[in-house]
C-alpha cells in the first residue's frame, strides 16, 4: 500500500491544478444499477455529495437517477451541483447489430446530457467474465477482425454522438473486458478515431490490469479526455489474482480504497494530467457495491479534502 508521506501533498503546499475540476459519482455510494433495493436511493446520494462537498456529479446508470432533464436540473441546481456526464455499455466487438444496440442506448442517455449542457458520455466495453461470478462468458482474446470491429464501431459511435448531440465519447477501459492492459488501451487507440474517440482514464481499473497510468498519460497525451478517480489496494488484489475473483467479488473483498490507501500514487498522475493544459474533468469513483448505507459519505468527504489537499478544485474549469 501507499504510506509514505510523499504521497500526500498538504494544504498550504499544495499546487494550483488549474486544469482539473473534481466531481463524484453514484458509484462512491455502491450504485452500480439503475434500480436495485440495496443501493443509496438517489435523493439521498445527491444530498450526501453536496455535503461531502462536491460541486459536480455524474449521472450514473441511466434511470437511477432522474432523467427529465427539468425535474434532473432542479434537483442538481438547489443542491448547488451540476452535471458532468453519463455512462453506457457497449459491446461492439460483436459486431452484426451491436452498433444499432450501441446507438440506441447511448442516443437516450446523450439526449439527456445535451439537455443538461454535459458534454461526455463515457462508454463501458463489455466484460467477458460475468460481474458477479467470474464465469467466462466469452474469449478473453479478440480476433483480428473483432479488434477491426471494436475500433471502426466505437469511431462511428462518436461521430453521430457529437453530430447529433454535441457530446464527447470517452471510451473506458474496463476490468475483465478486451481494453483492460496498456497493451490493449494502446491498440485500441490505434485503431479509433482521435476526433470521435477520446479515452477516460480510469486509474483504479488500469492499476487493477496491472498498468502505469503515467505511462498511459505520457504515451497518449493527446487521447485523455476525461478521468475516473479509484485506487486499488495491492494486497487485495494480489488475492484477487491468486483466488480467481470477479470483480464484484473484488470490490467486496475492499480492492477499492481511499486514496491514501491505494495505487496509482496520486499526486504526480494529477500533476502530470494537469500539465496536459487541456480542462478534465476528475471524477472520484470508490466502487463499493453493496456499501452499507451509512458508509459513503465519510469516505467521499475524507476523499473530498485529500483530493483539496492535493490541488484539485471542485470548481468549475
Amino acid at each position: 500500500m501507499t504510506t509514505d508521506s510523499s504521497s500526500t501533498v498538504s494544504g498550504p503546499t499544495a499546487p494550483t491544478l488549474t486544469n482539473l475540476r473534481l466531481g463524484t459519482a453514484p458509484d462512491s455510494w455502491g450504485v452500480w444499477f439503475p434500480d436495485d433495493p440495496r443501493q443509496t436511493p438517489w435523493h439521498r446520494f445527491l444530498d450526501e455529495a453536496a455535503a461531502a462537498g462536491y460541486t459536480a456529479v455524474e449521472l450514473g446508470p441511466f434511470g437511477y437517477l432522474p432523467t427529465h432533464p427539468e425535474q434532473l436540473r432542479d434537483e442538481l441546481g438547489r443542491r448547488g451541483l451540476t452535471l458532468t456526464g453519463a455512462t453506457a455499455g457497449t459491446h461492439l466487438h460483436r459486431g452484426g447489430d451491436s452498433l444499432a444496440a450501441a446507438l440506441a442506448e447511448c442516443r437516450q442517455v446523450a439526449a439527456l446530457l445535451a439537455a443538461m449542457d454535459a458534454p461526455c458520455l463515457v462508454t463501458l466495453p463489455a466484460m467477458y467474465t460475468d460481474l458477479h461470478t467470474g464465469e467466462l462468458l466469452e474469449p478473453a482474446e479478440l480476433t483480428a477482425d473483432q479488434w477491426t470491429a471494436l475500433g471502426d464501431g466505437h469511431s462511428e459511435l462518436g461521430r453521430v454522438l457529437h453530430e447529433e448531440y454535441g457530446v464527447r465519447q470517452m471510451f473506458h477501459p474496463h476490468a475483465d473486458a478486451h481494453v483492460d492492459t496498456e497493451d490493449r488501451i494502446t491498440r485500441f487507440l490505434e485503431l479509433t478515431d482521435p476526433a470521435t474517440v477520446s479515452l477516460c482514464l480510469d486509474t483504479g481499473h488500469v492499476a487493477y490490469a496491472g498498468g502505469d497510468n503515467r505511462a498511459i498519460v505520457a504515451r497518449h497525451p493527446d487521447r485523455i479526455g476525461y478521468v475516473h478517480l479509484k485506487s486499488v489496494a495491492p494486497d487485495v488484489l494480489a488475492r484477487v489474482r491468486a483466488e480467481g475473483m470477479s470483480f464484484a467479488q473484488a470490490v467486496q473483498h475492499g480492492a477499492m480504497v481511499e486514496p491514501t490507501e491505494g495505487e496509482p500514487d496520486m499526486p504526480p498522475l494529477l500533476a502530470e494530467l494537469d500539465a496536459l493544459g487541456v480542462p478534465l474533468m476528475a471524477i472520484v469513483e470508490h466502487d463499493m457495491y453493496p456499501a452499507p448505507v451509512d458508509a459513503p459519505l465519510p469516505i467521499a468527504t475524507r476523499t473530498r479534502r485529500y483530493y483539496g489537499d492535493c490541488g484539485l478544485r471542485t470548481t468549475r474549469v
